[in-house]
């Protein structure tokens, strides 16, 4: 019997031992797939920035703060641009520049880049390219480069739509946009709406006599405040259908505009240089309404061929631009010495009411090739008929002005012609191209003072560049072009304007066109971890269209009614310019975790200009934006981030330093498809001010102004649709990009009709 005991006793020991032993190794087993399992989680960051040869991209979409900020506010983080307190926008240092919208250039968002990018919500866009080395091909127009935007309506693929809206403490808005295929042809749409209601901000300045002063000296004040609302839309459609594997059409139709009211008072004191005693004063009160659209539409064929990279593209554009204006101005409680009554009895209420249109058509034909596997040849055609008409009619005391009405018409035609060379061998590529470019310009007055004028241009434009890439993250480039800015008709425009009796101006018909010439030395280095870019840029105008203001006597301004021997401020364009500067751009973006984003965009430069003569300004300034985005639990991110600037110089002046911050919330649900965004902006100061001033050997002047910085929004956006087809686009397109920019809009002869 013991033996039986001991024997069983040993059997369930046994099985005890192996069940122990089964269950750990169960057990071990679990834990080991646990690990291998948390093993292979593969985590990519993706890089936001990509530099080629000729541009930078920027990915909008992947970037979280494109949920809540408008395109404004976006800009600041691409590389080569800066865009300042103001909302100015500058590209590689310059205010000239071009924008295009899915590879086409929209006239409209050139002329008014703060009306419509501040409105536009960035969470539409898929990312902006900035072509700091246009080749050849395209107009040899900007010194800057170009910001090409690409929206989700030419980009995104498959059948897919999103919902989005948005509100704020300045206003709201909402959009949508999609892609749908059916069998060969694919079309993409968009439209987006918004309203904004401005708060009331403030203004004001000084004008100070320097030197001598006798009994035609004034010194000048002035205060007052502004408030505006209005609305902004846009939409698009694009569609192409494939007639076979090598031919392609591919059709667009855009939408951009929208209207403003505003309404404005502002006094204006005038005293003595030395006694201070009084000599006049006044009040005005205003209110204005305007509207301003873009409406284009093109069509592309692209010709492909079994040699791989040869193409045959031919395409027509068309493209309107109706803008108008209605204004109105009332003096009031005017006062005056006697020795002024004269020059106050100019003064009379006035209604303005203005309406400009262009309309453009644009031929091209573009051809590439390669050949002996390592060169390319482009070379292509186009003709650009571009007619403008302005009509700006004036009321004084509800009658009809006919004197200082203007009505005109002013064609603008260009012919050019390029023929580029491109070349790669292993780590090494190059570009270098010729373009021609003829230019004519007529201005016919139907009524007002205006003299009809004529003007021609001949211009060869030569570009050249040089890349290497010693690993496939990293590039380094040397580039050389020449750009040149024709006058547009703003700066053209003899047009006497003299609404404002103490300021008075008028544009230049003698100008010729402006030519710069660039330098760029510049180094990528693009990683999961690191993105890093930097450009050390020298440019050079000897022939720069700048605008001059000079303290006067109106008997001295040619074709002035009624002088009256005072002294006024008087503005016009010359080309006196010589200027040259040297920046230091650079770009950080330091993933320092999977869920950490770190990023700094920065430019210095030093800027030398004169006018061969008296006016001389020069200085450094320095432009900084930054931040960092966190990714927390559950799909939450934050963001803060900061901006700043040192005050700008210009020929005449300096502007003003400025300096903000932004909070963003984020969160996601239903895999991503529903963002909710929430948004801060200069939250612990209502107010800002910005100052800037203007000198010449004889006047001292200085403006402030103090507006509304704080802005709370919050932001929806749904997402619905599956991903199965994209809109295939021509691979070449009409870009025009032939005019200067900068010019005002609207208003008593002298409306933007480029």
């Amino acid at each position: 019997m013991k033996r039986i005991l001991n024997l069983t006793l040993a059997v369930l020991l046994s099985l005890t031992a192996n069940a122990q032993t089964k269950a750990d190794s169960l057990r071990a087993d679990s834990i080991y797939k646990s690990m291998e399992l948390q093993g292979v989680e593969v985590v990519k960051q993706k890089s936001l920035v990509k530099a080629d040869i000729d541009k930078i991209s920027y990915d909008i979409e992947s970037d979280p703060d494109s949920k809540t900020n408008s395109v404004m506010e976006m800009l600041r983080k691409v590389p080569m641009v800066t865009v300042d307190g103001e909302d100015n926008i500058q590209v590689n240092g310059s205010s000239s520049f071009k924008v295009y919208v899915n590879s086409k250039p929209n006239n409209l968002m050139t002329n008014n880049p703060k009306e419509v990018l501040k409105s536009m919500p960035a969470n539409s866009i898929k990312k902006i390219e900035v072509i700091t080395n246009p080749g050849p091909k395209y107009d040899a127009e900007g010194v800057g480069g170009i910001l090409n935007i690409i929206t989700h309506g030419s980009g995104l693929e498959g059948y897919t739509v999103t919902l989005s809206g948005n509100v704020s403490n300045q206003g709201a808005g909402g959009g949508a946009y999609g892609t749908v295929k059916a069998g060969k042809l694919t079309v993409s749409g968009n439209y987006n709406l918004s309203y904004y209601d401005s708060p009331r901000s403030y203004s004001g300045g000084s004008r100070k006599t320097i030197g001598a002063i006798g009994a035609s000296s004034s010194d000048l004040s002035n205060n007052g405040s502004s408030k505006s609302h209005g609305t902004f839309q846009y939409g698009s459609m694009e569609a192409s259908y494939e007639i076979d594997t090598l031919r392609l059409i591919t059709a667009s139709l855009g939408l951009w505009g929208g209207g403003s009211k505003s309404n404005s008072d502002m006094l204006t004191l005038a005293t003595h240089p030395s006694t201070l005693a009084q000599l006049y004063r006044y009040q005005t009160t205003g209110h204005s309404n305007s509207s301003w659209y873009s409406i284009d539409g093109g069509i592309d064929y692209q010709r492909s061929f079994p040699v791989k990279g040869r193409l045959l593209t031919l395409s027509y554009k068309i493209d309107t631009n109706p803008s108008s204006s209605d204004s109105y101005t009332d003096y009031l409680d005017k006062q005056s010495d006697a020795a002024w009554d004269d020059f106050l009895d100019r003064l009379h209420d006035q209604h303005t009411d203005g309406s400009q249109r262009t309309t453009e058509h644009t031929f091209q034909a573009d051809y590439t090739t390669p050949f002996a596997k390592l060169h390319t040849i482009e070379a292509g055609l186009k003709y650009i008929l571009r007619n403008n008409s302005s009509e700006n009619d004036r009321y004084e005391m509800g009658t009809f002005d006919e004197d200082h009405s203007s009505h005109y018409k002013h064609r603008n035609d260009i012919l050019a012609a390029y023929l580029g060379y491109g070349i790669k061998l292993k780590k090494w590529s190059g570009r270098m191209g010729l373009r021609y470019e003829h230019t004519l310009q007529d201005v016919d007055y139907e009524l007002g003072r205006g003299q009809d004028f004529k003007k021609r241009f001949n211009d060869w434009v030569p570009s050249a560049s040089i890349g290497w890439k010693p690993t496939q993250m990293s590039n380094l480039q040397l580039n050389y072009y020449m750009r040149i800015h024709r006058p547009g008709i703003w700066y053209l425009n003899p047009y006497l304007n003299d609404a404002n009796p103490t300021s008075i101006s008028q544009g230049n018909s003698q100008l010729d066109n402006e030519k710069s010439h660039s330098f760029v030395l510049s180094y990528s280095n693009f990683t999961p971890k690191l993105n890093f870019n930097a450009s050390l840029r020298y440019g050079t105008t000897n022939n720069s269209i700048e605008r001059v203001t000079r303290l006067v006597r109106d008997t001295d301004i040619p074709g002035l009614q009624n002088p009256t021997g005072k002294d006024v401020l008087y503005a016009t364009y010359e080309n006196i310019g010589h200027s040259k500067y040297v920046n230091l751009t650079a770009y950080v973006n330091w993933n320092a975790t999977r869920n950490t984003r770190i990023y700094v965009n920065s430019r210095l430069t030093y800027t030398d200009m004169n006018d061969g003569g008296t006016l001389h300004n020069y200085g450094w300034d320095l432009f900084a934006y930054g931040g960092a985005q966190q990714t927390l639990p559950k799909d939450f991110r934050i963001s803060l981030n900061f901006f700043g600037m040192t005050p700008r110089f210009n020929l005449q002046g300096r502007g003003s330093s400025y300096a903000s911050y932004t909070l963003s919330l984020n969160k996601s649900w239903l895999n991503k498809r529903l963002n909710v965004g929430l948004s801060a902006t200069n939250f612990l100061k209502k107010y800002r001010i910005s100052e800037s001033s203007l000198q010449d050997i004889s006047f001292l002047q200085d403006s402030w102004s103090r507006f509304t910085q704080q802005r709370f929004s919050l932001s929806i956006s749904y997402r619905f649709g599956e991903l199965k087809a994209s809109v295939r686009k021509a691979e070449r397109t009409i870009s025009n990009d032939d005019l200067k920019g900068g010019g005002s809009r609207g208003g008593s002869g002298e409306g933007n009709s480029n």
